[in-house]
């Protein structure tokens, strides 16, 4: 079975801000989103990332109550997915995730496999473009992300 990529909203922000949208559909021709996602993005998507909802609402009722109703639709469509990976930038989703023990990586990771399949070539142009985001770089992502 193919790995089902499922983003959260910060991630498609991102990307989206910095022109590199792309990079998830070059990465993984296709990334699926809960209709929560697609609200909060708030951008026509393009037509490789598919719009699917969790079955289960609890899940969504629960992890509301910790983390925000995107977050929480993404982890509940991850619970649901067998062979599923979540991209996920939120630390309060990222410890709720690291509980569930699932699996998940976060923005930074993405652009890390991206530049190890050759797809970026300069990072110090997308580091800027990132710090000029409000999106949070810290020094030691920054360090990771060129040493990768």
């Amino acid at each position: 079975m193919r790995t089902l990529i499922i983003s959260d909203t910060a991630c498609l922000i991102l990307f989206d801000k910095i022109g590199k949208l792309d990079i998830l559909q070059k990465l993984f021709q296709q990334v699926t989103i809960s209709s929560n996602i697609a609200e909060e993005f708030n951008q026509k998507t393009p037509e490789w990332i598919i719009i699917k909802d969790p079955i289960n609402s609890k899940y969504i009722s629960a992890f509301s109550e910790i983390v925000d109703a995107g977050e929480a639709s993404a982890i509940a469509l991850l619970i649901e997915s067998e062979d599923s990976l979540l991209i996920l930038d939120d630390l309060k989703a990222r410890h709720l995730a690291d509980e569930l023990k699932l699996k998940y990586t976060g923005s930074i990771g993405i652009l890390i496999l991206a530049k190890r399949k050759g797809l970026i070539t300069d990072l110090d142009e997308i580091i800027t473009k990132i710090q000029s985001t409000n999106f949070r770089l810290s020094n030691a992502l920054i360090h990771k992300l060129k040493s990768s």
